[in-house]
């Protein structure tokens, strides 16, 4: 076992940092820019210990982690060439984008991976307002793990910022856990850990704030301002605390909501969230992100530091993001029922599953790599989960029958959670990921309004690439 422990963990986010700020490069209506998924260096742990070889992106430069931030305006083009200066072929997904269907990056079902060397043409629309995110989607776990994400910001056509009641100004927040040796380094030896894909998965021992060990942000006295949070961990769920602060939620996988205040933040592995906070007018002179690591334990992920000149603090209540009027209404009465149910992993296992065509036990299965199921398949890639008809309500049943969270990820669509363990839900939420906790069950719907071949799959990437991923068919 590496010996940067929690005692690392910890300690790696403890180190004041310079304020990180994301490289920027917004390309709109059509300027194509070359993306490269190349080899680089970051400092993610303190000054003074050693700095990290990842696998980044670059539009201009060396690769940064994350990845260089993409900003559009609702209904304009992302276009981008990839060039995979890699050693193993990659794709980019661009994860919660209502994407034509050749464009989702999710290799092998919507495209080839990119070969090193080669390239590939990403063109599209972004539809929706809201936060938003990029990563590879060949070998995921890996490549995602080596530092292969950045955020995508798909700014709304009307304002928001300024107006009575809302943000002066926004932050993005990209959180993320490393696995790493004592020297600095990824530890390379567990990509195919199945003891940890059974369990919660790749756990990492250091954590990030754009890429930084523990950063510090200045906020001034009364200031309001709007998070843009991302959790790019391989399998980390990430319960985050703001105090001091007075947290209100706004949006969630980019979907406005309600304002609601908050205690915890519980975001899953590429969940998002946008949350106004309101700096105090006068003390403390420091408050602290909080990530939530078990057992009332605590760690500082990163710093807000109240200083500079006051500002008059808001007397409004927070001010809704302006709603969307583009997807389509769920339609119940006439919807396509679909279970889907979760088995697999440590201390339950599972009697029998199909794995390319051959049914076998447990042993067998685990064996092959193999630790989760849907609907009783494990890799289930040869065959679709379901079909659907253009245009129809899916209604769907996710059942965990394990011991262990699962997040599940929708491409090409956006659905509303109906209820969870029975109880309808009272804020009925519009999501890309939900979180579905041990022995839970979750109810959503959607519109099959794009057409193609799209995955469905557990984003806790250890999960996934040890069976919990499938897709169905929009027809």
């Amino acid at each position: 076992m590496t010996s940067l422990s929690r005692r690392s963990f910890v300690t790696g986010l403890s180190a004041v940092g310079a304020i990180p700020f994301l490289p920027k490069n917004s390309h709109a209506n059509g300027t194509r820019t070359v993306l490269r998924a190349t080899t680089s260096s970051a400092q993610l742990t303190p000054e003074g210990y050693p700095r990290t070889n990842v696998w980044a992106y670059a539009q201009n430069g060396a690769g940064s982690v994350p990845g260089p931030e993409i900003r559009v305006k609702a209904g304009e083009r992302v276009s981008r060439t990839l060039l995979n200066e890699l050693p193993q072929p990659t794709a980019v997904h661009w994860h919660g984008i209502r994407i034509d269907n050749a464009m989702d990056g999710a290799a092998p079902l919507t495209q080839a991976p990119v070969p090193t060397g080669g390239e590939f043409d990403y063109d599209f629309v972004c539809p929706d307002p809201g936060t938003y995110w990029y990563h590879s989607h060949n070998r995921s776990r890996e490549q995602v793990a080596r530092g292969l994400a950045g955020p995508l910001i798909v700014e709304d056509t009307e304002p928001w910022l300024g107006l009575p009641g809302a943000a002066t100004r926004e932050l993005i927040l990209m959180l993320d856990d490393w696995l790493l040796n004592e020297d600095g380094s990824i530890v390379e030896d567990r990509w195919d850990d199945l003891h940890a894909a059974a369990h919660a998965g790749r756990i990492g021992n250091t954590g990030t704030v754009n890429g930084q060990s523990y950063p510090e942000f200045a906020l001034r006295p009364g200031e309001r301002v709007r998070l843009r949070m991302i959790n790019f961990a391989t399998d980390r769920i990430m319960p985050i605390r703001l105090p001091d602060l007075s947290p209100t939620l706004i949006a969630l996988d980019g979907h406005p909501v309600a304002p609601r205040s908050l205690e915890v933040l519980e975001l899953a592995p590429a969940q998002r969230a946008d949350i106004v906070v309101d700096a105090p007018a006068t003390h403390p002179e420091k408050t602290s992100l909080l990530l939530d690591i078990g057992r009332g334990n605590q760690v500082e992920f990163a710093s807000f530091h109240i200083e500079g000149e006051p500002v008059r603090p808001s007397e409004e209540n927070v001010r809704p993001l302006p709603s969307w009027k583009t997807l389509p209404e769920i339609d119940l009465a006439s919807a396509q029922n679909q279970p889907l149910r979760m088995d697999g992993g440590a201390m339950r296992g599972i009697d029998q599953a199909t794995y390319q065509g051959e049914t076998m036990d447990f042993r067998e299965l685990t064996s092959r790599g193999m630790a989760w199921t849907f609907n009783g398949v494990a890799h289930g890639m040869d065959e679709p989960l379901f079909v659907a008809d253009l245009g129809r309500t899916v209604r769907m049943e996710l059942v965990n029958r394990s011991a262990f969270p699962h997040g599940i990820h929708i491409h090409g669509h956006h659905f509303t959670v109906l209820s969870r363990g029975g109880v309808p839900s009272p804020y009925k939420d519009v999501r890309d990921t939900v979180l579905i906790g041990a022995d839970e069950t979750v109810e959503l719907a959607f519109v099959a309004d794009n057409p193609g071949k799209w995955m469905i799959h557990c984003h806790m990437l250890s999960h996934q690439v040890s069976g919990m991923m499938g897709w169905f068919k929009v027809a």
